[in-house]
């Protein structure tokens, strides 16, 4: 049954990352037409954000309830509704409205995906999963921009994506019954259990510390993403239209990295990988932190990328193992909601530090995130895990 679900897993995760990119590719046509500022898009992707953050904690309780099968079906239609609610959206009030069941359905699909594949997989698919959400993520601004080429509004993008988010739903609702022959195969013997709240979860030996990996994780590849073009732009001295293309890139050595992460993965445990990960982030701020506008920065940002393709699969396929299959749906829900937290908080923060100081302080600013990712993960290493 798992070899059959496998193909609709993979399909899923090019689907939860086909709106993530969205927003910040229509905005540009979205603002002048809503009439707000051009800042405002930041109040959407806070909203967003949030409703992950409140769906990933509950989702202990929810898979606990349904079943992951369900948890996916219902979460994708709940994004696919919010799509088809932002593509008929005329208003900013609107648009934040639609954006609450917007980011409830993607932490719940999100969180529910993730301890699925690392209880029931091997870690390599972790990684060739997340780079299927990278080829979603790249796709959903590829469409948008199509829609707009082709003189439609950007309501019209919304509403693509919105119809391929149905199909989705259609398929997974048709495979609930090899979900639920899956479930019931893999928790023959196992004994009941209850949800866990917050404070219990916060109490298992390790939880605080791989918390705060996910959050700073998530702090580094968010504020590198959103702050590099700037960086190369206004610091390094590169054209504005280089620098965009060169920040791209970016994302693409997250995409190529995860996806031939899938093949070290055979050769390497999840430690090692993330191991390895960090290290490579670490020769990338380094070479950004080295004087000039050579390649060397430009290349730097690329390790930079490189080197976090394999952490967040691999941390989040450790779980189980980590800290028992009866508790990891738990962690990985505290997990997703610290790395929104980081989301959150942090490339913001960094904006406020390039506002009064100077937008070179991005390579400093990530090591420091770096050195207590690092120092976190080796307490990590070091906790004992919970008995499954």
């Amino acid at each position: 049954m798992l070899h059959l679900l496998l193909p609709i897993i993979y399909l899923a995760f090019i689907s939860l990352g086909l709106p993530d990119a969205l927003l910040g590719s229509a905005w540009p046509s979205m603002y002048p037409q809503l009439g707000v500022p051009v800042s405002y898009a930041g109040i959407i992707s806070m909203i967003i954000a949030l409703g992950t953050i409140v769906s990933s904690l509950m989702s202990d309780r929810l898979t606990l309830r349904l079943g992951a099968g369900k948890v996916t079906a219902v979460s994708v239609a709940a994004t696919a509704t919010a799509l088809f609610g932002f593509s008929f959206s005329g208003s900013f009030l609107s648009l934040c409205l639609w954006a609450i069941p917007y980011g409830l359905g993607a932490g719940s699909v999100d969180t529910a995906l993730n301890n699925y594949v690392a209880l029931h997989y091997e870690s390599r698919h972790m990684s060739w999963l997340h780079c299927m959400w990278g080829i979603g993520a790249s796709i959903g601004p590829y469409i948008m921009g199509y829609v707009l080429t082709a003189g439609s509004a950007w309501n019209g993008g919304y509403r693509v994506i919105g119809v391929l988010q149905v199909i989705l739903t259609v398929i997974l609702l048709c495979s609930l019954p090899l979900w639920k022959a899956a479930s019931s195969k893999s928790e023959e013997g196992r004994a009941p259990r209850k949800a866990l709240s917050l404070p219990r979860i916060l109490r298992i030996p390790g939880a605080k510390a791989v918390m705060i990996c996910f959050f700073c994780y998530c702090a580094i590849e968010q504020t590198a993403g959103l702050w590099a073009a700037s960086y190369l732009s206004l610091y390094k001295g590169i054209p504005a239209e280089t620098a965009a293309g060169f920040a791209s890139m970016f994302y693409l050595g997250i995409t190529i990295g995860r996806a031939v992460s899938g093949f070290v993965t055979m050769k390497l445990n999840d430690t090692q990988m993330v191991k390895l990960g960090l290290g490579t982030i670490a020769v990338g701020i380094l070479a950004m932190l080295l004087p000039g506008n050579t390649w060397i920065p430009i290349a730097g940002l690329i390790l930079v990328g490189l080197g976090c393709a394999p952490i967040y699969p691999a941390m989040i396929h450790a779980t189980p193992a980590r800290f028992g299959a009866q508790q990891s749906q738990a962690i990985v829900g505290v997990q997703m909601a610290s790395a929104y937290i980081g989301i959150c908080i942090m490339p913001p923060l960094f904006g406020i530090l390039a506002k009064v100081i100077s937008v070179a302080l991005l390579p400093a600013y990530l090591l420091v995130i770096l050195i207590l990712m690092s120092a976190t993960f080796a307490r990590l290493g070091s906790a004992p895990a919970a008995a499954s």
